[in-house]
């Protein structure tokens, strides 16, 4: 899926064969913004077009924009598993936001599409 970014909203875009059009959807919130283009300049026009009409309709209803991402990560695993991996960064003088681990994860995720399996393919490289 490729993406196209505006104002910190990221959308996944996608061309429907069928209607020879682009269609996006906003990524990273729960409400459903969608927008489309038969170009690529008309797509990105939709978007902000989409972006805007959004942050309006927020505005109107009195409900906060959803932060498109956090910057938080958040890994799930088990009490032994982060005991462990507490135990191992304490013994280098790391906090576990500093280990080896955590900066490959990040490494490696923001060059892969995948998260779930790069996540495994991360921690079975490291052992854990």
């Amino acid at each position: 899926m490729n993406t196209m970014n505006h104002n910190g909203y990221i959308a996944g875009i996608e061309f429907d064969e069928e209607d020879r059009i682009f269609t996006g959807r906003l990524l990273g919130i729960d409400d459903i913004v969608t927008f489309h283009g038969e170009s690529v300049a008309e797509l990105e026009t939709a978007l902000h077009e989409a972006v805007a009409h959004y942050l309006d309709v927020c505005i109107k209803t009195g409900r906060e924009p959803q932060e498109p991402y956090s910057g938080r990560f958040a890994l799930r695993m088990s009490p032994e598993l982060h005991a462990q991996t507490a135990a191992k960064a304490a013994s280098v003088g790391k906090s576990i936001k500093m280990t080896d681990v955590t900066q490959s994860i990040l490494r490696t995720v923001r060059s892969c599409r995948n998260v779930y399996s790069t996540v495994s393919r991360v921690l079975a490289k490291c052992k854990i």
